[in-house]
């Protein structure tokens, strides 16, 4: 069963609001009671005490052995309270009692602790219930008449001090559920008008769809916390918005890349069926098709690449090497190729440089970075290869071509997918622009950094700055743990 509790926030901010309120309007009429409670007893008892002392100026005795209070004198005349008076003598007998009191006492005959010949200093009040339940605040004191030792007690009523507090804790309480209400409806206006902006916001964001992802939550306080979660999920539309587009632009690349050689082979299937040849001619018809299917077959292969990249589905398995060994022996595989175009391919650089990535995704990058400056130097041109250690001794690696170089207006995209700064030429060169995405991706997922230095006309370098290798204490250390 659920509890009963509002589903909307502006009400249970409301509610919440008078609660509070109305735990902070009890914890203050507690409070403001006690502390008028007792400012008016700390009164009573100034009062009272000054009362004993008066009292005790109006004893005198009387023939018959009793005590009295001298009606003569001025100070006989009743205070603004009531006052209680009795008179014990040490032995335990009454001298003298107040007819207010009639047949009630101010407790009765002194104890003995009480009765011994000595001063019991300044009087300190107490509170007592007389018998009809009248409560009282009593002072006791002794005090000698005329060489007659007396125990005096007085005392002044607190029905008057119990009144005022129930006259006050009644205003209280008739005041607390008209502030409670007044409060439930300013709370009420203050979430709704403090929720307003969310309401919007919402209202917005229903109406927001994949085709609308340029539209954004209206802001109209960016320093606040509904702007910034407005701010924020603008941010999130503004990342969604760009991975549809880069979505939609891989599917358009992907659907015509795939066309194209499938086109082709089409193509060239359809005009050898038109006209008989020979032999020869047959091979060459299915030594075009074999090319653009292995076109065909390096686009899809990058294609389940970069998928697996995205789906995050890629286990590393890092191991320590040597950079520059592996640089030769993938240098040693483009070198085939750069043959083709009365190319070079040099190697130089460190051995002592060590790194510890996944050996086959670092690999497939570099395969990527040559094969990328064979394809566009020049005949006859150098493609230097480069393994150093950077600032803090960080592996870096480089490819240097000396092909067309890229324009600055190009060098930021350069890295896309299915990019090309010269689409005239693509089929020419090969590839369907994904050997760099492919080639930042592997560099990136082994926590390194890919950067191109480019100036047109004059070649391009491929900077790969990989991330510095544990010492071996450290690698021990970490063995251990594991």
């Amino acid at each position: 069963m659920k509890r009963p509790w509002p589903r909307r926030v502006r009400t249970r901010m409301a509610l919440w609001y008078v609660l509070v309120l109305g735990f902070l309007m009890l914890a203050y009429a507690g409070g403001a009671s006690s502390f008028l409670f007792y400012s008016l007893r700390e009164q009573l008892d100034g009062n009272l005490v000054e009362d004993v002392e008066t009292v005790e100026g109006l004893l005198v005795n009387t023939p018959d052995g009793q005590i009295t209070l001298d009606a003569a004198r001025p100070e006989h005349s009743e205070p603004e309270v009531q006052r209680l008076v009795e008179v014990w003598s040490p032995e335990g007998t009454l001298l003298y009692r107040s007819p207010l009191l009639g047949d009630r006492t101010l407790g009765g005959p002194p104890r003995p602790e009480e009765s011994k010949d000595k001063d019991i200093g300044e009087p300190t009040p107490t509170t007592l219930r007389l018998r009809d339940s009248t409560r009282v605040r009593m002072a006791t004191s002794t005090y000698t008449v005329e060489t007659r030792r007396v125990h005096l007690r007085v005392a002044h009523s607190e029905e008057a001090l119990w009144r005022e507090i129930q006259e006050f804790l009644t205003v209280l309480a008739l005041a607390f559920p008209f502030a409670l209400v007044l409060a439930g409806f300013g709370g009420f206006a203050l979430a709704r008008s403090a929720l307003a902006p969310v309401d919007a916001m919402a209202h917005k964001a229903e109406r927001i769809s994949a085709e609308q992802l340029s539209d954004r939550l209206p802001i109209e306080n960016p320093e606040d916390e509904l702007g910034q979660l407005a701010g924020a999920f603008n941010a999130t539309l503004a990342r969604l918005e760009a991975a549809f587009a880069q979505l939609r632009r891989f599917t358009a690349d992907a659907s015509h890349e795939l066309r194209t050689p499938l086109t082709a082979i089409r193509s060239v299937g359809e005009v050898s069926l038109q006209t008989p040849k020979t032999a020869p001619e047959y091979r060459d018809v299915i030594g075009s098709m074999l090319e653009e299917t292995d076109r065909l077959t390096r686009l899809v292969d990058s294609l389940l690449t970069l998928s697996r990249a995205d789906a995050g589905h890629v286990q590393l398995q890092r191991t320590d090497f040597s950079l520059l060994n592996l640089v030769q022996q993938t240098s040693s595989l483009g070198a085939l190729r750069a043959e083709e175009k009365q190319q070079r391919v040099s190697v130089d650089g460190d051995p002592k440089v060590v790194v510890s990535v996944d050996r086959l995704i670092l690999r497939q990058a570099l395969v990527n970075l040559i094969d990328n400056a064979i394809k566009y130097s020049p005949a006859g041109a150098e493609i230097v290869v480069r393994v150093q250690s950077g600032k803090d001794n960080q592996p870096m690696m480089e490819v240097v071509d000396q092909g067309p170089g890229v324009r600055p207006e190009h060098q930021s995209k350069i890295f896309d997918r299915f990019y090309r700064v010269d689409r005239a030429r693509a089929r020419e060169w090969g590839g369907a622009g994904l050997g760099l995405a492919i080639a930042r991706w592997a560099v990136e997922v082994n926590g390194g950094q890919l950067t191109l230095q480019s100036v047109d006309g004059q070649g391009s370098t491929f900077r790969v700055a990989l991330p510095s290798t544990t010492t071996p204490e450290k690698n021990g250390h970490e063995e251990a743990s594991t």
